[in-house]
Formats: structure tokens, C-alpha cells, sequence
């Protein structure tokens, strides 16, 4: 009848915007109650506050430091921690709190660029291995089994020696490394996940490949993704400033912690302080991640809530 339509139309939008809402109100009873399971996990707690106060330290470097990170005063080389050095200075007369404020920006960019770099190629070769199995999962898990032979350092070693030192590189070299750990964390999931009744459905009804893995299977795997994320985030950090330490990272002047290691080794008998403060740093930054991580798998994990 030509007096139904818009009535019938209302009864849609009605129906769509109720959707919506609720759709809404389910991810905010979900943050609600990870929220109020997190903030009770000491361990986690810590490690988000010590990187939350990493990257705003981060954001805000060029207003908290002391000084531009490359300013030399070369009358104070090698000065020992006082009210005009809060942490001394390196051996050309650099303030060492300004470099290690400015080089968390180097860690953070590097960090977070390696390793989305790792989840995005990770994580896909391991849906498509998982789901379609065959001669297709045989390549793609041997092609992983030849990165995990070569330990994480000495594989970034090796592709930094192939693309040349830069920061770029080093990215792009963590990044390589690291995809295998989400490949196999991708495939595991979809393995156990594909044979689940509701994929069965939902292939039972016609949808393609695809809009199986994307709607059914990709959203399942986020939370163990996200807490290998956490964990590669911080040994991405570790492994940037060791190729740098090395030479093979950021170049110089760039304020990184493992350069700054590196050039102050020569000097460490004269003044220890530019040789402790960046390894602090560097060990604080990392150690924030794994708790941050182990805070995240205590609340994520399913077999460790199984209690709750």
C-alpha cells in the first residue's frame, strides 16, 4: 500500500539505529570491563604508566628538555651530574638528559613502525597460511622456519648489511624480523578458530573466503596479537639500539640510546654517567613493555580468567 512505505522506511531506520546503539553500548561494557580488570593487575598498571610516560615524554621533548639535543658547552665535556647537568654530559660537551629525552622519539618511532610493519605482514601470512592450509601453509610456514633459524640480531645484522645504515632500514630490517612470531601466532588461532561452529555457519551460508577471515576469524585474534604486540614492541626497541650501538642503526648525530652507548664505551674510565643513563633508560623502556605485556596476557588470556 502506497501509505505503508514510509512507515516501513521509519521501521528500518528505527531498526538500524538500534543496532548502532547497541553495538556501541557492547564495546562499552567491553572497555568497562576490561578496564576494571586491568587497573587491578599491578604488574600491568606499572608498565602503562612507565610507557605512557614515555611517549608523552616524547611529544613534549622539545618543551622539557633542557637544551637542543646537539648544543655543545665544551667547557663541561664529560661532566659529572650537577644543577646545570642533571645528568652530566657526553664527551663533547652535550647535555645527556636532553639527548636521552629527544632519543626516546627515535626508540618509540622505530618501535612502533618496526613492528606494525611486523604485525600487518606477520599476521596476513598467517591468516592466509591457517585458513587455506595445503601446499599454501607448507611455503609460507617453511618460508617463516628459515627467519626463525637465524637469531633476531644477527638476521638485522644481516639485512642492514644488504640495505645500508639508516633509520629507514633499521625499520624495515626489525620489522622482517619480527613478522615470523605474528605469522605463527596468526596461523595457530586460525587453525583451532576455523573449525569453530560459527565459521561452519557462516560458510554454510555462502560468504565468500574472505568476508569469513574478515569478519569471523580477524577479530578473534586480536587479543593474543595485541599482547605480542606489547612483547615485540620492547624487544624492537632493544634490537634498534643494538644495531645502533653497532653502527648499523640510526647514524649520527641523531640522538639514539645505543649510539650514545657506543660512543661513550670509549670514554667510560674518565665519566661512567654517559654510558649508565642511556642503558637505563633503555633498560626502564623495555622492562615498561614486558609489564605492560604480561599485565595485558593476565587479563586477555582466557585460560588465566578461567577462574573469574
Amino acid at each position: 500500500m502506497p501509505g505503508s512505505t514510509p512507515e516501513s522506511a521509519t521501521d528500518v531506520s528505527r531498526s538500524v539505529g538500534d543496532r548502532a546503539g547497541g553495538g556501541r553500548a557492547h564495546m562499552a561494557a567491553r572497555f568497562a570491563w576490561f578496564w576494571r580488570r586491568f587497573r587491578r593487575n599491578h604488574i600491568g598498571m606499572a608498565g602503562a604508566i612507565i610507557v605512557v610516560a614515555c611517549v608523552v615524554t616524547s611529544l613534549v621533548a622539545s618543551a622539557i628538555a633542557p637544551y637542543p639535543p646537539d648544543e655543545v658547552h665544551s667547557r663541561a665535556r664529560l661532566a659529572a651530574p650537577r644543577a646545570e647537568f642533571p645528568l652530566g654530559t657526553d664527551e663533547l660537551g652535550r647535555d645527556i638528559l636532553s639527548r636521552i629525552i629527544f632519543g626516546s622519539r627515535i626508540s618509540l618511532q622505530v618501535g612502533v613502525i618496526s613492528v606494525s610493519l611486523a604485525l600487518l605482514l606477520g599476521s596476513a601470512l598467517g591468516l592466509v597460511a591457517g585458513f587455506f592450509g595445503g601446499a599454501t601453509d607448507n611455503a609460507l610456514m617453511r618460508v617463516m622456519d628459515v627467519l626463525f633459524a637465524f637469531p633476531a640480531i644477527l638476521l638485522a645484522i644481516g639485512i642492514m648489511a644488504m640495505l645500508g645504515p639508516s633509520i629507514t632500514n633499521a625499520m624495515i630490517a626489525i620489522g622482517i624480523v619480527y613478522a615470523p612470531s605474528f605469522a605463527r601466532l596468526a596461523r595457530a588461532s586460525v587453525l583451532s578458530l576455523k573449525e569453530m561452529e560459527f565459521v561452519e555457519a557462516a560458510r554454510a551460508l555462502g560468504l565468500s573466503d574472505l568476508r569469513v577471515i574478515a569478519r569471523h576469524i580477524a577479530p578473534n585474534l586480536m587479543a593474543p596479537v595485541i599482547v605480542q604486540t606489547t612483547f615485540n614492541l620492547s624487544t624492537a626497541i632493544l634490537t634498534e639500539a643494538s644495531l645502533s650501538f653497532l653502527g648499523l642503526g640510526t647514524p649520527p648525530p641523531a640522538p639514539s640510546w645505543g649510539s650514545m652507548l657506543s660512543t661513550s664505551r670509549r670514554y667510560v674510565e674518565l665519566s661512567a654517567w654517559p654510558a649508565i643513563f642511556p642503558g637505563l633508560a633503555i633498560m626502564i623502556v623495555v622492562l615498561g613493555f614486558n609489564l605492560l605485556g604480561d599485565g595485558l596476557r593476565d587479563v586477555l588470556d582466557p585460560r588465566l580468567r578461567a577462574g573469574d
